[in-house]
């Protein structure tokens, strides 16, 4: 896929497919296109989120209202009327969730592991993530509810958390101490955050690796790595996002450095790049 490789303000990845949202609110897609989950509906524009699941995608208008394509045999692109007032979005393998302004969350799609059960009280979340059968919700008072399978035992004390993430089968917090949480599955050492587990700002779990953004603008990256999506970048700095798919991780970078081969070259210093650690696979290349 080529495009111009800048402007970039937010990324999301999938098993096979990623999202990357643009500064004039329209929405890049590209990898895997089976079930249409990288053809964008028209208007493309007014988005302010995205969330890229196992064969489909949400995109969060800034009306407040879900837009979703691709894949829909469980009905993950139903979305639950009124299809209104949401501020947050998060898509899993076979499920999709929105977080509504009232601290509500609405999740709908597949449920054969109770990830769209919501746990009562539904109400007081300020986040939510969704992993491939599980479902994570961040509460106001720091804690974290889990639901559905491989992620309902948050680690003790549970509080203190200002950011979640759901992989296939582990979850990461961040905890407000800028230290990581992880747990679930741990065959690859997904949960075995290395030391020192201190400085970080942003986390994304993967399907069999993690992912971590420090306050220095870099990345840690940990566990599987059959693929190369475990493999820091070149020049490990001035990353302000992440996020994990199944085989591949994506950093955006601000200023935007990016590279051919071993060549580097600055862009632009107002531009935002966006970085694919796992360069062979398709679901990962950004062509600038």
């Amino acid at each position: 896929m080529s495009l111009p490789n800048s402007d970039f303000e937010a990324v999301s990845a999938s098993p096979w497919h990623s999202l990357g949202l643009k500064q004039d609110g329209s929405v890049v897609a590209w990898g895997r296109n089976d079930h249409g989950e990288c053809n964008v509906p028209s208007p493309n524009n007014e988005f302010i989120a995205i969330a890229a699941g196992g064969y489909h995608s949400l995109g969060l208008k800034q009306d407040g209202s879900i837009v979703a394509w691709g894949r829909n045999d469980y009905g993950q692109c139903n979305i639950l009327p009124p299809n209104s007032d949401f501020v947050a979005i998060a898509a899993g393998e076979w499920h999709s969730m929105g977080l509504k302004s009232d601290g509500t969350v609405v999740a709908w799609g597949q449920n054969g592991k109770g990830q769209c059960s919501v746990p009562y009280p539904t109400n007081g979340f300020v986040a939510i993530a969704a992993g491939s059968f599980h479902s994570l919700g961040l509460k106001q008072d720091g804690s974290i509810v889990s639901w559905g399978i491989n992620g309902s035992f948050v680690p003790l004390p549970n509080n203190s958390f200002t950011g979640i993430s759901a992989g296939n089968r582990h979850c990461i917090g961040l905890k407000q101490d800028g230290s990581a949480v992880a747990w679930g599955r741990n065959y690859e050492g997904q949960c075995n955050i290395p030391e020192p587990n201190d400085g970080f700002v942003a986390v994304a779990a993967g399907d069999t690796h993690s992912l971590c953004l420090k306050q220095n603008g870099s990345i840690v990256l940990w566990g599987g790595n059959e693929y190369g999506q475990s493999n820091i970048p070149s020049v490990n700095n001035d990353f302000i996002a992440i996020a994990a798919g199944e085989y591949h991780s994506l950093g955006l970078k601000e200023p935007a450095l990016s590279w051919h081969g071993e060549k580097m070259f600055l862009v632009s210093v107002m531009s935002l790049l966006l970085i694919a650690i796992l360069w062979p696979s398709p679901q990962a290349t950004v062509t600038v």
